[in-house]
C-alpha cells in the first residue's frame, strides 16, 4: 500500500510537472516557430524580388550603355549609321526577306535623344514580317516600329500572268526609328 501511495505521488508530481512545462514553457514554441518560418518566408520573397530587380537593372543599364552617345555628332547618332544598316540587312538575310528599298530619313534631335527614321520596303510573308519585328524588339538598340503597310496583292490572285508567283509574299513598307540617348553634361 505504501508503495502504491509513493507511486501515485510520483505519478502526480510527474504529471503536474509535465502539465506545467507544457503550459508555461513549451506552449509558446510552436507559435514562435510559425512566426519565424513566416519571417523567413517573407525575407526569402524579398531576396528573390531584389535578385530579379538587380537582373532587370543590369539589362536596363546594358540597354542604356548600348544607346548612349556622348554628343549629337557621335557615330551612334548619325544618319544612316553603317553598323545599324549592317545589322538590319543581316537580319533580312537570315530571314530570307528581300529588301527592295531602304531609305534613311532626316534625324530629329532633341535635348536628350536623337531619333533617326528609316523606311524599309520589303518583299516577305506575314510570318517573316513577324519574325523580323520580333528580332528588332530583341535588339540592343532602341528601335520603334512606327508604321507598317502591307500590299496584300489582291491583283496577284486575279491576274494569272505569273505562273510561279508566290501568293504568300507581299510588298511591305515599314517605318522604323532608332533612338540614341545623348549624355547630359
Amino acid at each position: 500500500m505504501k508503495r502504491n501511495l509513493i507511486l501515485l505521488v510520483v505519478l502526480v508530481l510527474f504529471g503536474g510537472g509535465a502539465w506545467s512545462y507544457y503550459h508555461w514553457v513549451f506552449a509558446d514554441y510552436p507559435q514562435q516557430i510559425r512566426q519565424y518560418d513566416r519571417t523567413i518566408q517573407l525575407r526569402d520573397e524579398k531576396l528573390i524580388s531584389a535578385q530579379i530587380i538587380h537582373q532587370q537593372l543590369d539589362l536596363v543599364a546594358n540597354l542604356i550603355e548600348k544607346n548612349l552617345a556622348l554628343s549629337k555628332s557621335d557615330s551612334l547618332a548619325e544618319d544612316a549609321s553603317l553598323p545599324f544598316l549592317g545589322y538590319i540587312t543581316g537580319i533580312l538575310d537570315d530571314l530570307d526577306i528581300k529588301l527592295i528599298k531602304l531609305e534613311p530619313g532626316k534625324k530629329s534631335a532633341r535635348l536628350d535623344y536623337v531619333r533617326t527614321p528609316y523606311t524599309l520596303t520589303l518583299d516577305a510573308s506575314y510570318k517573316k514580317l513577324g519574325k523580323f519585328i520580333n528580332r528588332l524588339e530583341k535588339s540592343e538598340r532602341l528601335i520603334t516600329v512606327e508604321q507598317f503597310e502591307v500590299d496584300n496583292a489582291i491583283r496577284k490572285s486575279g491576274a494569272r500572268t505569273e505562273i510561279d508567283a508566290d501568293l504568300s509574299s507581299h510588298i511591305m513598307t515599314l517605318r522604323i526609328s532608332t533612338l540614341t540617348l545623348i549624355k547630359q553634361r
